[in-house]
């Protein structure tokens, strides 16, 4: 139990997916706000060229996946050749997001015995110009070992040739080891958090965390963010300053489904 306090998961994106509102309803007020964090990743590129980015959390039920699956989605609208992959070996949401079959994915390049790997035979349309996929894969029972190897950082080097973005959705930091050792070879993380439900002690863990591999961390993303009653999205830059965004919620509530 970490941090005194009982972690209440909510497993419906595991099961439904999360919702893809930049292409639902790419005029509303929360598609900008993916696109203003898509904008701030992009002044990173003015003084270090920023081509791979992780999104993690502190804890399980943020929101994470939404955010990674949405920015994802505004950099192939812009035009960037962008893959999108599920690394949250432990909490998958890609497949389901997209329907397509989890059968084989980023698991099965990565205990694959052959010398190269064939990462085109598991990457995968997703039905969005610009944008590929690479699911999950069956879920291993060594997770940190299969992220933290060389084939990991092997297959990243390589997708940095084949693709303008590489985005991956990881696991919370403060639940999986591999996290905190993948982010340092990465050109950027952004952390997202959720009012009300994270933890301030277990926020400032996760940038103690990332800060002690040298991992650069590009900003943080505030989730349900409190604005005169209105749930919404806000973009920071460092633990502890950011901008809260309002927006008006649907009838269903925001977005539905949060991981």
């Amino acid at each position: 139990m970490a941090f005194g306090r009982k972690k209440h998961l909510d497993n419906e994106s595991m099961k439904n997916g999360v919702k893809l509102i930049t292409l639902a309803n790419p005029q509303s007020v929360i598609s900008e706000q993916f696109r203003n964090i898509r904008t701030n990743i992009n002044f990173m590129n003015v003084d270090k060229e920023v081509k791979t980015i992780a999104f993690t959390s502190d804890m399980a039920s943020t929101g994470k996946s939404t955010v990674s699956a949405n920015v994802a989605v505004t950099m192939a609208q812009a035009g960037k050749k962008t893959i999108l992959i599920d690394a949250d070996l432990r909490r998958p949401t890609l497949h389901p997001t997209f329907n397509v079959s989890n059968s084989n994915g980023l698991t099965t390049l990565l205990t694959s015995r052959g010398k190269e790997m064939d990462a085109s035979s598991v990457i995968r349309e997703s039905g969005v110009e610009n944008l590929s996929i690479l699911t999950a894969g069956p879920i291993p029972p060594n997770p940190s070992e299969l992220l933290s190897s060389k084939h990991m950082l092997d297959l990243i080097e390589v997708l940095k040739q084949e693709y303008d973005m590489v985005v991956i959705d990881l696991a919370p930091i403060l639940d999986a080891g591999e996290t905190q050792q993948l982010t340092s070879s990465l050109d950027g993380t952004i952390l997202v958090v959720r009012q009300a439900h994270s933890q301030k002690l277990a926020v400032k863990r996760a940038v103690e965390l990332l800060k002690l591999t040298n991992s650069t961390i590009l900003g943080y993303v505030m989730n349900d963010v409190d604005a005169d009653g209105d749930g919404g999205y806000g973009y920071g830059y460092g633990y502890g300053y950011g901008y809260g965004y309002g927006e008006e919620k649907e009838k269903k509530g925001l977005f539905g489904r949060k991981k």
